[in-house]
């Protein structure tokens, strides 16, 4: 058993494998080509899941984000978390991410992600001549990380954002200059920044397919058992040579990985259930209450009794 696997359960099966494999066969690069759209001054765009363009990926334009139903896993840089129907979040010029969601088999969601794409150049024109958009500025330069919004503040833009859809002209205008005011102005307490500051990943078409593949064999069996050795085989590497390859495309270990996402998994079920800290320990994949606790600590800052006793005041 590696280090990335803490937790017991089943491997994932050849039928998995032999599918998340030919998955690979045919993906595109990581670099999302964002098309122009002539008529407007941002792109405004919605898609299922699962769908083509969701996937890790990276691209030049500014990318707010909203998940409209389901709950899930997403990774934005080196931060991994749990989402559910309202997250929103600014992803910043060229930061990798990507949202899956939890879903039965055979499932989709219909228009489960709303979002809008720009690219920094246009607010750079916008600005020389309506001074006013210079308050976005700080914004961007904050996106770098990715800026996740929370409360009042994401609630008002979603509906502003939701709202473009459905409006043209300047009316259309108007609701995205409300969507960027709003997020401007947020309170430090409704932004929770992602990615480290120093997270810089080493990004090419080939790492985005094997780190896509990864990722949805990691999601999907986090909770069990996650081993390396399997991740390796899946995109036919050796262990060592993966996991070189992996911390050069994403920035971090594949262990670290494996951790952060089940360290994500225990404050959602701290947040949001009764159950107890050690029923919660075995439920996200660890074996060892006192390992579970020591990396809760060390990632969280607090105890999880004191997480849960924060949040859920």
């Amino acid at each position: 058993m590696s280090a990335a696997d803490p937790g017991g359960g089943s491997a994932i099966n050849d039928g998995a494998a032999a599918r998340l494999a030919e998955r690979l066969l045919g993906m595109r690069a990581n670099r999302e080509v964002i098309p122009e759209d002539p008529n407007h001054s941002v792109r405004w765009h919605e898609h299922d899941y699962p769908s083509p363009v969701a996937r890790w990926n990276y691209h030049p334009e500014y990318e707010l984000h909203l998940i409209r139903k389901g709950t899930g896993k997403f990774i934005v840089g080196d931060h991994i978390g749990t989402f559910e129907a309202g997250h929103l979040a600014l992803v910043g010029s060229g930061l990798p991410h990507d949202w899956v969601s939890d879903l039965r088999p055979g499932e989709v969601l219909r228009g489960r992600d709303v979002l809008i794409q720009f690219d920094g150049k246009w607010v750079e024109r916008a600005a020389s001549i309506l001074p006013e958009m210079a308050e976005v500025k700080p914004l961007l330069e904050q996106s770098s990380r990715g800026i996740e919004f929370l409360g009042r503040s994401a609630r008002a833009a979603a509906v502003s954002l939701e709202a473009m859809g459905t409006s043209t002209g300047l009316q259309r205008l108007q609701h995205l200059f409300d969507v960027l005011a709003i997020l401007s102005r947020a309170p430090e307490s409704e932004r929770r920044y992602l990615a480290d500051e120093w997270f810089r990943p080493q990004l090419d078409g080939q790492a985005a397919a094997v780190v896509d593949l990864v990722l949805e064999y990691v999601f999907s069996n986090h909770a069990g058992s996650v081993r390396m050795s399997e991740a390796a085989a899946l995109v036919g590497m050796s262990e060592p040579t993966f996991s070189k390859y992996f911390k050069r495309a994403t920035g971090q270990n594949f262990s670290d990985l494996v951790r952060k996402l089940r360290l994500a998994h225990a404050r959602r079920l701290l947040e949001r259930s009764d159950k107890s800290i050690s029923d919660i320990c075995y439920e996200v994949g660890f074996t060892n209450l006192s390992n579970f606790n020591r990396h809760f600590r060390n990632d969280a800052g607090e105890t999880p009794r004191d997480y849960r006793q924060r949040v859920q005041n």
